[in-house]
């Protein structure tokens, strides 16, 4: 089989599991409260992580050093980052909260410019304007769902910004992605544990909550970065397997028709939309 091939099956194969994980974050939370179900997710994504760190071949030993470049990482992701983005989907509807964290790629953008020292150009800002509207429609759904969290919308919107800082930390950290990832979900779920032990959160059971935890923390944090880059390692068109992740947010609205049994609102699909329109603007006009 064709390279380019390969690598399609690998991204589509990487969005199939992407677009399940708002389903499995409600089902989870359905059993769990946040805080407990990042701790169950992120230290199942820390053994998962672990096995992939171990047969690495070119992943080098574990050094006090490793522990300390991540102590940083870790605490924005899982710990910080996950914590805000349950609790957003704790108080929302997941049509909701799904697609007002997508808003994500452009902040990046914005980030980057500024970390980086480049200029903020004309796209940036016609990009987020249009995006914005997007967040505006999906936030003003009262009539369809009663009176929506405000809460909620602002930590779905800011778990973009905890998305961001913390992938601009992982641009600059130059290990190999085992090693890192390992070592950040590693502290991240010492981070977690601590939290539940000062914040006196009991330590509940539930098949169903523990089984969906699992499921999140391999498909959410741990094997689908790899299949992800997997595929943009074998391809020749990154551009084209990047625009593939646009598809996820609206396969993952079918399973939430589906499973979840919410009924999905035009004005969801119309918000994510355009928020997906504004990105790909921004992304057109930097061209």
């Amino acid at each position: 089989m064709a390279a380019q091939k390969k690598a399609y099956i690998f991204a589509l194969s990487a969005v199939l599991m992407w677009s399940t994980v708002a389903t499995a974050f409600k089902i989870a939370l359905s059993e769990f409260p946040p805080e407990l179900m990042l701790f169950y997710a992120s230290s199942s994504a820390s053994i998962l992580l672990f096995v992939i760190y171990y047969f690495d071949k070119h992943a080098p030993k574990l050094s006090y050093n490793d522990f300390r470049k991540s102590s940083i990482s870790g605490l924005f992701n899982p710990f910080i980052y996950y914590l805000v983005l349950f609790e957003a989907y704790n108080l929302l509807p997941a049509q909701i909260a799904q697609p007002l964290n997508y808003t994500w790629p452009i902040v990046l953008t914005i980030f980057s410019a500024i970390v980086f020292k480049e200029k903020l150009k004309i796209g940036i800002w016609i990009g987020l304007s249009v995006s914005f509207i997007g967040v505006i429609l999906i936030s003003w759904q009262g009539a369809s769902f009663g009176p929506l969290s405000n809460l909620g919308i602002f930590l779905a919107l800011g778990s973009s910004i905890i998305w961001s800082i913390y992938w601009i930390l992982n641009m600059k950290d130059q290990r190999t992605n085992s090693l890192k990832l390992f070592t950040n979900f590693l502290l991240g779920s010492l981070f977690i544990f601590t939290y539940l032990l000062i914040t006196d959160v009991p330590f509940l059971f539930s098949t169903k909550g523990l089984l969906s935890s699992i499921y999140i923390g391999f498909f959410e944090m741990g094997i689908t970065f790899f299949v992800w880059m997997k595929a943009l390692s074998l391809s020749q068109q990154t551009a084209k397997i990047n625009n593939l992740v646009f598809l996820s947010p609206f396969i993952s609205f079918f399973f939430i028709a589906l499973i979840l049994k919410e009924n999905i609102q035009f004005m969801s699909v119309l918000g994510l939309i355009i928020i997906i329109l504004g990105i790909l603007l921004q992304k057109i006009i930097k061209k």
